[in-house]
């Protein structure tokens, strides 16, 4: 499914996406390519789960508060739960791990006391209990792949 595009994409555009006020355009004259064939790459790779959003990565902590988060769910209820955390504002992503705690994802808010709101809200809502596990030392780790290399 991926093409010469796609693959640029996501290799340029991994670190370093352009902030300007058409960031779409820019993108799209570094590659040759016009701003419609750009934005219907990106609709393509989403469409596929190849990514799952386009946006920035704000350290921990910059803007407001986070936690890192993990539950136990039992199996047969873990899609229904990872859903309805999914849909919350606070949280872009979560993932399945396979361990007792097997749902897991961080949590930003604007303030300690509205991130206790939320994980309170998620255990009523869920009928599961959270466990916050706030950031004690920051490490830095660098998750982009270069696709032009072999794959294992």
């Amino acid at each position: 499914m991926l093409n010469a595009l796609h693959t640029r994409l996501l290799n340029d555009f991994q670190r370093d996406f352009p902030l300007s006020p058409r960031p779409y355009l820019e993108i799209a004259e570094h590659l040759g390519v016009s701003e419609e064939a750009v934005l219907s790459a990106l609709n393509d790779l989403s469409e596929h789960d190849y990514i799952s959003r386009v946006g920035p990565i704000i350290p921990p902590n910059q803007l407001g508060v986070s936690t890192l988060v993990a539950m136990a769910i039992p199996p047969e209820q873990l899609q229904r739960v990872a859903d309805q955390i999914s849909a919350r504002p606070e949280v872009n992503h979560n993932y399945e791990r396979e361990h007792r705690f097997n749902l897991w994802f961080v949590l930003i808010a604007s303030d300690a006391v509205h991130l206790q709101q939320v994980l309170d809200s998620i255990d009523e809502e869920t009928g599961y209990q959270t466990l916050s596990l706030p950031l004690v030392d920051e490490f830095f780790i660098d998750l982009g792949f270069n696709l032009d290399l072999p794959h294992v």
